[in-house]
């Protein structure tokens, strides 16, 4: 087998070594909840993106006259609907923003403090 000559544009590879390495055991619920991943932001892009329809609709409705009574329902209807979706997916992002650093947490909670070894045998 032909050795191959080192030239200039070789890349120069420099290997650091891990000092400590920390393995964590997860239990299968917690696996999925990961695998969900966060649904937070989502939900807070509904909710400012709805909301902010439902804001320029109130405004066109305090600024606007309209020459039927079906057009200024339907501003109104919409209006609603959106104030209420934006609530809903605000209460949403709100209830479920620390899913996932809870279960990071509780993850983390089983490391033992750092000087105290775990023992398998029982006794």
């Amino acid at each position: 087998m032909a050795t191959r000559k080192k030239s200039q544009l070789d890349p120069a590879i420099q290997r650091i070594p891990i000092d400590r390495l920390r393995i964590f055991d997860i239990a299968e619920d917690e696996l999925e909840a990961l695998e969900r991943g966060s649904t937070e932001s989502i939900f807070l892009n509904l909710a400012i993106g709805v909301l902010s329809i439902a804001i320029s609709l109130s405004a066109s409705l305090a600024t606007a006259t309209f020459p039927t009574d079906r057009a200024f329902y339907v501003f109104v209807i919409l209006m609603v609907v959106g104030y209420v979706a934006g609530l809903t997916f605000g209460l949403l992002w709100f209830v479920s923003r620390k899913t996932l650093k809870s279960v990071s947490a509780r993850i983390r909670s089983r490391i033992p403090p750092d000087g105290e070894q775990e023992s398998d045998d029982a006794e």
